[in-house]
């Protein structure tokens, strides 16, 4: 899967317009650095602190441009979006031809598209949406994460008292995309049966900047009033891993137990977490090929491709990873019925039974998925 493709990346240059792209399967690499010469690729993150975007993100999107003979570029902006937009005005300066940006907020980071269109920069908003018809449009199937979710713990816990720990309420991720998949997996039908019971409310609980520590003092709040109440927690829904990582904490914080917990990105504590069994299902977005997929569409747009005419080349991204649409830009409709350019990525949902397909695709070592397991326990991919 991954670690197969990156060697080849530079060889794309020959497939995409203006010999311009990540990877291929068969061209040889020593192609590679015509196609991208002088195209600086600026990057804004919102948090660089999360594991997901040093770890898979980022080398994805680097070792694409480079590759094809650009320079990466990037700052972070660590959460706050006053920032962001400084560093936006920064890469503009030092000749940033495309932006990539990972919104810390979708309606904030507004004035920085509109600095960036006057300049004539094309933007890619990168897994976090950003509601405007003239940019990319580059995440995965967020809903499909959320139903993939929901489906997991619904099929273990039919009924009973659940808890909604969502994410950052800044990010239509949370507010919007996750949520939707919860409900098309059937929690809203099992809710207004009765079957379910929401214990935090039917918004859940959100977690500013999505926090570990603040998702953990929020979960530590849910488990104290539980207790309380007299109530047992039979389910727990978390958006993400790291607000996962956080109701982790605040199980063992409070000697809880731990019942069927759902977090996604595939972050190697939560893996690992998997495999102990206190975390049930983990929907893993192979950030990996995220990462290639906007490096590939970046040097195009680089090299004046228009957004609808963008190709990403054959073998840069793995099949099962692969927008199922193919590899045009499709339109994509947001809550606010903006209908923009996307590339959208498939996920996988990890549980104890498959843990093995994150291990074979470079996620995670064995040694590192299985630390603290009994063997007595132990899934699959740790015997």
């Amino acid at each position: 899967m991954i670690h197969r493709k990156l060697p080849v990346l530079a060889a794309a240059v020959l497939i995409v317009v203006a010999g311009c792209s990540g990877s291929s399967a068969t061209a040889k690499p020593s192609t590679a650095a015509s196609g991208g010469a002088g195209c600086i690729v600026g990057v804004s993150w919102n948090n660089f602190q999360q594991p997901r975007w040093a770890a898979h993100d980022e080398p994805g999107i680097q070792k694409t441009v480079e590759a094809g003979g650009g320079q990466y570029i990037r700052a972070d902006a660590n959460l706050n979006s006053e920032q962001q937009l400084t560093d936006i005005d920064t890469m503009i300066a030092k000749g940033a031809k495309v932006l990539v940006i990972l919104a810390q907020d979708g309606k904030a980071i507004l004035p920085a598209l509109k600095k960036a269109a006057t300049a004539g920069i094309p933007v890619i908003a990168y897994d976090r949406l950003i509601e405007d018809p003239n940019i990319l449009y580059l995440s995965f199937n967020n809903v499909a994460v959320g139903e993939a979710q929901a489906a997991a713990i619904l099929s273990k816990v039919p009924k009973g008292n659940y808890v909604l720990i969502k994410g950052d309420p800044g990010d239509a991720n949370a507010k919007t995309f996750l949520p939707q998949g919860w409900d098309k997996a059937g929690l809203a039908a099992k809710v207004a049966s009765g079957d379910i019971k929401l214990l935090n409310g039917p918004e859940g609980t959100f977690t500013d900047g999505w926090k570990t520590e603040k998702a953990q003092a929020n979960m530590e709040a849910i488990i104290d009033k539980a207790v309380a109440d007299g109530v047992k927690i039979d389910a727990i829904l978390a958006e993400n891993d790291s607000t996962a990582l956080g109701v982790v904490g605040a199980l063992t914080a409070k000697s809880y137990g731990f019942p069927p917990l759902s977090g996604q990105d595939g972050d190697p504590a939560n893996l690992n977490n998997v495999a102990l069994g206190k975390q049930y299902v983990d929907v893993w977005k192979n950030a990996n090929e995220l990462g290639k997929a906007a490096g590939g569409a970046a040097l195009q747009l680089c090299n004046g491709a228009k957004i609808a005419d963008l190709k990403l080349p054959a073998g840069l991204l793995d099949p099962a990873v692969a927008p199922a649409a193919g590899p045009s830009p499709q339109d994509f409709v947001s809550p606010a019925k903006v209908t923009m350019k996307s590339y959208i990525l498939t996920v996988t949902p990890l549980l104890a039974e498959n843990l093995q397909k994150a291990v074979d695709g470079g996620q995670i070592t064995k040694a590192d998925l299985c630390k603290g397991v009994d063997p007595a326990k132990a899934p699959p991919a740790c015997k």
